[in-house]
């Protein structure tokens, strides 16, 4: 019989392909380039940026500059429920939907889980 697998022993990880920042307000953004054809063309018609920043805000932040490639998701949701209190709940529930989002627009992977 197979062990099933649990969202919290994934370990997440930031994509290489994307740097960041920190803004004014400490929360992170992260620099997307728009690549591509369409974008190309959009760029020099419509003066469309060469970069977007998409701005996290500051649980998301938080947990963005947390994420190291070694630690569980399981171990984000405790640190920041830590940190933030009843803000962060329910922590689990709160963080697994957040991570998912941010891999469903390629910002993370997750590497070898526990």
């Amino acid at each position: 019989m197979r062990k099933q697998e649990n969202y919290l022993d994934y370990i997440p990880k930031r994509n290489s392909r994307y740097s960041y920042q920190l803004n004014e307000h400490g929360n992170v953004e992260i620099i997307v380039k728009n690549e591509g054809f369409w974008n190309r063309i959009l760029q020099i018609t419509l003066k469309k940026p060469r970069y977007s920043m998409i701005e996290l805000e500051q649980m998301g932040s938080y947990v963005w500059q947390e994420m190291d490639g070694q630690k569980t998701v399981y171990e984000l949701a405790c640190m920041e429920r830590e940190r933030f209190g009843d803000r962060a709940e329910p922590a689990f529930e709160r963080l697994s939907s957040y991570l998912k989002i941010l891999r469903e627009c390629g910002y993370i992977c997750y590497v070898n889980k526990i």
